[in-house]
C-alpha cells in the first residue's frame, strides 16, 4: 500500500458517540495530512463527523453514501 493511500476504518454497527470517539483516537495516532476513510452505519454520523472535523481542525474531504450507511474521507489536521 502506498504511504499516501487512505486507511479504511470500519465502524459499521456502532452508534453515537462511538464512531466519532474511535475516529478521533485513530486520527491522533496518524501523521498530519494523513487520510482516513471512516465507514459507518450510524445515521447521526452525517452530522457528528463533519462537526468533529470542524471542532478539531481536521478536513472532511469527501462523503459517500454506501449501502446501509456512509463513508467519510477525513484528513488529519
Amino acid at each position: 500500500m502506498a504511504a499516501d493511500a487512505p486507511e479504511i476504518y470500519d465502524l459499521r454497527g456502532l452508534n453515537c458517540p462511538l464512531p466519532v470517539l474511535k475516529a478521533r483516537k485513530r486520527l491522533e495516532a496518524m501523521e498530519p495530512g494523513a487520510l482516513l476513510w471512516v465507514e459507518t452505519t450510524d445515521p447521526l454520523a452525517v452530522i457528528d463527523l463533519p462537526l468533529f472535523c470542524t471542532q478539531y481542525g481536521h478536513a472532511l474531504e469527501d462523503t459517500v453514501t454506501v449501502d446501509g450507511g456512509h463513508r467519510f474521507l477525513l484528513r488529519r489536521g
